[in-house]
């Protein structure tokens, strides 16, 4: 996937929306779902284990991605109006990226998105990153413009 085979308001609800909701699932089927930080890059995605409060960095959405790598993302607006609603679902693989110059990029686009992460130092506060290379993607507007 690539910023051009979306609508221009699909890329721009992946590229500035804040907050997205990550779907894993262990080898098991047992599903969870998660708010994340995330950046979107044009064609892949990225979200970072912070430094934020956890007891572990090896939580249960990094263990269900080395276990089943299948996820799914998605990133909406909600509006009282509901002619103003919007989403944009990403069914994908992740990979955990654990150090390198992708890791490094990662952690970069994410600190230039995020205030919070600039003052987060990238060699100790942040753990692996998750990248999520698309295979599929929904998207849908109330309007349908």
């Amino acid at each position: 996937m690539s910023e051009l085979d979306l609508p221009r308001w699909a890329t721009e609800l992946l590229r500035d929306t804040r907050t997205a909701h990550l779907a894993t699932a262990d080898s098991g089927g047992r599903p969870l779902v998660v708010a994340i930080c995330y950046v979107f890059d044009g064609e892949l995605l990225y979200s970072a284990i912070d430094a934020k409060p956890k007891t572990t960095r090896w939580l249960r959405r990094v263990r269900n991605i080395d276990e089943n790598p299948r996820v799914s993302l998605i990133v909406d607006h909600w509006d009282e109006d509901w002619t103003r609603l919007c989403h944009v679902i990403v069914g994908g693989e992740a990979t955990l990226v654990e150090g390198g110059h992708e890791w490094h990029r990662a952690i970069e686009a994410l600190q230039g998105k995020y205030e919070q992460y600039r003052a987060m130092s990238a060699e100790s506060d942040f753990g692996c990153v998750i990248r999520i290379e698309p295979r599929t993607v929904r998207c849908w507007r109330a309007d349908n413009a």
